[in-house]
């Protein structure tokens, strides 16, 4: 069974980092759920853990979102909607159709969003191109848990990747000089 995947905007007291005052947000979040009613409840549950027992939450909007897959990767800390088209070739009228699909990818910019797109999509038998990949405002994504213990391997695999913490790679100094120095007598 396939999983529906629903948009939740929550309104909350969050510290600012770096004011340090306490300030209203509104951040959306996903939350795999069979219905309307469950998503809130998944919601509240899932914010309740991040907050004191004295914050209060307020669900402002609840909306199927519009992602065939949700693919979290090690290391990222953002997520990127990717649209897809996958195209066929109609024979009867002998034009080209395309099908747009969209991806919630986890990366870290926007090259490596195309990157991991161009490897969830790397098994697929037809053709297909990426028209746009746009940073989603989504902060956080909590899939269904069943308490199966397939479930419980695929669900701590999930939060695995997705609680990952970035690498920031180390710069090689002489390298970077090299770089600079190669591209000043490119230009002259």
């Amino acid at each position: 069974m396939s999983a529906t995947w629903y948009e939740c905007k929550v309104k909350y007291r969050k510290i600012d980092e770096t004011s340090g005052a306490q300030k209203v947000t509104t951040e959306p979040y996903l939350v795999d759920a069979i219905s309307y009613t469950e998503a809130e409840s998944r919601i509240t549950e899932e914010m309740n853990a991040y907050l004191s027992d004295s914050d209060a939450i307020k669900i402002t909007n609840i909306k199927v979102a519009n992602y065939a897959e949700i693919h979290p990767f090690e290391n990222s800390d953002r997520w990127f909607k990717s649209k897809i088209s996958l195209i066929a070739f109609d024979e009867e009228s002998g034009k080209e159709r395309k099908t747009n699909l969209y991806l919630l990818i986890q990366a870290n910019d926007v090259k490596e969003a195309y990157d991991n797109t161009i490897s969830v999509m790397k098994d697929t038998m037809g053709e297909y191109t990426i028209p746009a990949i746009t940073e989603s405002p989504i902060k956080d994504v909590f899939p269904y848990f069943s308490g199966d213990e397939e479930d419980a391997e695929r669900i701590e695999k999930f939060n695995t990747l997705k609680n990952s913490i970035p690498e920031v790679p180390e710069l090689n100094e002489d390298l970077e000089l090299t770089d600079v120095l190669s591209e000043t007598t490119i230009d002259e």
